[in-house]
C-alpha cells in the first residue's frame, strides 16, 4: 500500500490509474478506523479496481468548541488496518497541504435540508465536508466514493453538491455497522467510559423499538419519535440533543411514515455526542 501525503503524489497515483483504464474508488476518512470504516473499504474493492483511502482530521469541519484537538489520531494502526482489507493507496495530508496559506474557496451547500439535525447543531461542519470530499474527489479521479448510512445527513449533502456541480463521481451509502451489543460503531466511542458505553446502548434500543412499533402498524411520525424519547429518558446519562423523522431522502417534514424516512437521533453520553439513525418504509 502506497502512503501519499501531497498533492503532488497523490495527483500521480490517481493520473496512472486513469490512464491505465481503472475504475477508482474513494473512501474519505479521519482515521482511528474501526470496522465500520473497513466495512467501506471491503465495499470499494468489491466494486473499484484502484481503492484510495484518506485519513485527514479535516479542521474546516470543526466549529470552534469542538473536539478537533482531541480527536483521536492513529495513523500506523490504522495503515495496518487498511492494508488488511486491501487498500491500494492512502492520502494522509497534513492540514497545511489542503489549505495553504491563502486559501479561500469553500463549498457551501444551501438545501432545505442543511439546516436540520447535524446541520442545525454544528453550524459551517457541512461547508467543511462538502469542501474536503470535493477536494478528495478531484485529487484522487474517483468514479466511486463510499461513505457509511450512520452519517446519513452527510451522504444526502455529498450527493446534492455531487449532482448541483456535475461531479461524475457515484455516491454509495454502506449500511451501518454495530458492535454485537447494538451500539453504532463510532471512532468517538473510544471517548466513553465503560459505564458510559453501557449508557450509550440506549440509543440503537430506542431506535430498536421504533422500528418495532412501526412494524406493528404505528405510522405517526409524533407517536415514533415519543417512544424513542421515552426509551432514552430511561437511561440517567443520556442527554437528547435531537430525535428526528423526516422523508428520506429531502428530510422533508412529515405527519406519517409512508416510503423511506429517516429517524435520526444525536444525544449525548457524558461529553460524548453519539449519532445514530435507521431508514423506516
Amino acid at each position: 500500500m502506497k502512503i501519499l501525503r501531497t498533492v503532488a503524489e497523490i495527483t500521480e497515483f490517481a493520473k496512472a490509474a486513469q490512464q491505465a483504464g481503472k475504475v477508482i474508488g474513494l473512501v474519505p476518512t479521519m482515521g482511528a478506523l474501526h470496522e465500520g470504516h473497513l466495512t467501506l473499504m471491503r465495499t470499494a474493492r468489491e466494486k473499484c479496481d484502484v481503492v484510495i483511502a484518506s485519513v485527514f482530521v479535516n479542521p474546516v469541519q470543526f466549529g470552534p468548541n469542538e473536539d478537533y484537538d482531541a480527536y483521536p489520531r492513529r495513523f500506523e494502526e490504522d495503515c495496518q488496518k487498511l492494508e488488511s482489507v486491501g487498500v491500494d493507496a492512502v492520502f494522509h495530508p497534513e492540514p497545511k497541504e489542503m489549505y495553504p496559506d491563502g486559501y479561500g474557496t469553500y463549498v457551501n451547500v444551501e438545501s432545505a435540508f442543511t439546516g436540520k439535525l447535524c446541520g442545525g447543531q454544528r453550524p459551517g461542519h457541512f461547508r467543511g465536508v462538502a469542501t474536503v470530499v470535493t477536494k478528495l474527489m478531484n485529487l484522487s479521479r474517483a468514479q466511486e466514493a463510499f461513505f457509511g448510512q450512520k452519517d446519513a445527513q452527510q451522504v444526502l449533502v455529498i450527493r446534492r453538491f455531487v449532482k448541483d456541480l456535475n461531479i461524475q463521481v457515484n455516491i454509495n451509502m454502506v449500511p451501518i455497522v454495530r458492535e454485537e451489543s447494538g451500539l453504532a460503531r463510532s471512532s468517538r466511542n473510544a471517548y466513553l467510559s465503560p459505564e458510559e458505553k453501557t449508557a450509550a446502548l440506549v440509543l440503537s434500543r430506542s431506535l430498536k423499538k421504533a422500528e418495532a412499533a412501526y412494524e406493528a402498524g404505528e405510522k405517526s411520525v409524533e407517536a415514533l419519535k415519543k417512544v424513542v424519547r421515552e426509551e432514552i429518558a430511561t437511561e440517567p446519562m443520556a442527554v437528547i440533543d435531537y430525535v428526528e423523522l423526516y422523508s428520506f431522502d429531502e428530510l422533508k417534514e412529515i405527519e406519517t411514515v409512508n416510503g423511506e424516512s429517516l429517524l435520526a437521533i444525536a444525544v449525548k453520553i457524558g461529553k460524548t455526542r453519539l449519532i445514530d439513525n435507521i431508514i423506516l418504509g
